[in-house]
């Protein structure tokens, strides 16, 4: 089953207050990223966000699981909590404050 566009709009409509907030599609499914760090998946209509410390201390007992076959166990987010604006703001914040810079991208080599 196939992410529904409005479940993607709902949860950054959510993270309104986390500035450099962006989605876009990857792999037939959603990427979020803050800051041009990929923090979190939206897979099936759940919401996968990237493990950290600080963000499996926010998250609590949450389960850890695949987003889909052979990625890395991510942060199950219960729809339960996505109502809360100012918890999920603040777990993505955390999250993306806690990940490491992205790698700067390779140019490709010129042709003569």
């Amino acid at each position: 089953m196939a992410t529904q566009e409005r479940t993607v709009e709902f949860i950054i409509g959510q993270l309104a207050g986390v500035s450099g907030i962006l989605a876009g599609k990857m792999f037939g499914e959603y990427g979020i990223w803050c800051d041009g760090k990929i923090v979190a998946l939206i897979c099936d209509d759940q919401l996968f966000v990237k493990p950290t410390a600080p963000g499996r201390e926010l998250a609590g007992g949450v389960a850890e699981v695949s987003p889909y076959p052979g990625a890395k166990p991510s942060l199950l987010i219960d729809p339960d909590r996505w109502d809360d604006a100012d918890w999920l703001v603040a777990l993505i914040r955390a999250t993306a404050d806690a990940l490491p810079a992205p790698k700067p991208k390779r140019s490709k080599p010129k042709t003569a």
